[in-house]
């Protein structure tokens, strides 16, 4: 297998407007800043990604031992119970009023490529991203998602972003300052969640990307993200909690299992099960594959699932390895919460198609261009 990591650039924050990279300059092929944030984005390694302009928030210093850890830090916990047999979620996905293509969507209506953006990519549900570290405001932004699916009768697919050191102080470096930090922000972040239905894709690649970490600090980590999760369903039991496998081109099923068990990611008080190929291009079929030979090695509850991004796979990964913009990729399945798949629960947009990698826009940018040679594929 050829081993394949991911890098996360953030473009901009749920509450920001991709401030790093202004709008002075911009042409009608991109959007303009939207009020949620753009959908980070995640490559395969080695190659070099493109310079982008620096995170806002300095990468975490190294965290405290497990042990003083555990000393400091409250974690609420359900009840132990077992679970029914889960089908998948009631209702339909939820689509944000307010992202880049919207925008793009709505100010360039004479464009000759509208008619395919918009229905093809706008009329989709998308995640809505939370990649900043803003404790005073998060959970009124999560409180604004979940209440507008709520009343809607749809669910949101959430993604909080701020694990301290994600991308081992790569191009997407950043998140809160530290566990201690982190955990205080996943309580104002589980605030927002309302009562009704909702999908958290919790941190993309802060378990598959863990090898960069000392053994030491992967604990703190998985102690964290184990947290997290049972702090979101404490907080509304009817939130789906799904944790990061990765994706098929990249850990072994087994290697991957292990460091999510450390996590929690078995534990019904703290998960639903796992996520994988977040804006990646592996196709549905190889992930579907891979997620139940991670899920096997799991162990856990039989209704522990599995949920994969689908919105840029449609032609599969490029045989080359590109991962920047590369050509000839299409759009793939549609988001549903129905996939026909045992242990598969959904598949879902978590990377908005359009916004660019960075070789053929702005990175995190919704680049038009882009999205059409992904929609007319």
């Amino acid at each position: 297998m050829v081993v394949a990591a991911s890098l996360v650039v953030v473009a901009g924050a749920v509450a920001g407007v991709l401030a790093a990279f202004g709008d002075g300059g911009r042409s009608s092929d991109e959007a303009g800043p939207p009020e949620v944030s753009a959908s980070p984005r995640l490559a395969p390694l080695p190659a070099v990604p493109t310079p982008s302009a620096p995170a806002t928030t300095a990468s975490a210093p190294p965290s405290p031992s497990p042990s003083a850890r555990r000393t400091t830090t409250s974690t609420p916990s359900m009840p132990a119970k077992k679970r029914e047999h889960r089908t998948a979620a009631a209702g339909r996905l939820y689509r944000h009023p307010d992202s880049q293509v919207l925008e793009w969507v709505r100010s360039h209506s004479g464009d000759a490529r509208h008619a395919v953006i918009a229905s093809r990519i706008a009329e989709q549900p998308a995640a809505v991203w939370f990649a900043d570290y803003s404790p005073d405001t998060v959970t009124a932004r999560v409180a604004a998602v979940t209440s507008g699916g709520a009343a809607l009768g749809r669910v949101p697919v959430l993604v909080p972003y701020a694990i301290p050191g994600r991308d081992c102080g790569g191009h997407s470096q950043g998140g809160a300052p530290g566990l201690d930090a982190y955990d205080a922000w996943i309580d104002r972040f589980a605030a927002g969640l309302g009562s009704g239905e909702v999908i958290v894709v919790l941190e993309p690649d802060s378990l598959a990307q863990a090898e960069c970490l000392s053994a030491g600090e992967r604990a703190d980590r998985f102690a964290s993200l184990a947290r997290a999760g049972r702090v979101l369903k404490a907080a509304n039991p009817r939130a789906r909690v799904y944790f990061d496998a990765g994706h098929s081109g990249w850990n072994a099923p087994g290697k991957q299992a292990a460091w999510l068990r450390q996590a929690g990611a078995a534990s019904p008080e703290s998960s639903d099960g796992i996520f994988s190929n977040v804006s990646n291009f592996h196709t549905t079929a190889d992930e579907v594959g891979y997620d139940r030979r991670v899920l096997d090695a799991l162990g856990g509850p039989e209704n522990l699932g599995a949920v994969i991004d689908t919105s840029r796979n449609g032609n599969g990964a490029p045989a080359d390895g590109e991962w920047c913009d590369p050509a000839g990729r299409k759009l793939g399945r549609t988001p549903t919460l129905s996939t026909g798949e045992a242990r598969i629960d959904a598949y879902l947009w978590v990377k908005l198609p359009g916004e660019s990698d960075g070789c053929k826009g702005r990175p995190g940018t919704f680049t038009a261009s882009y999205a059409y040679d992904l929609a007319s594929s």
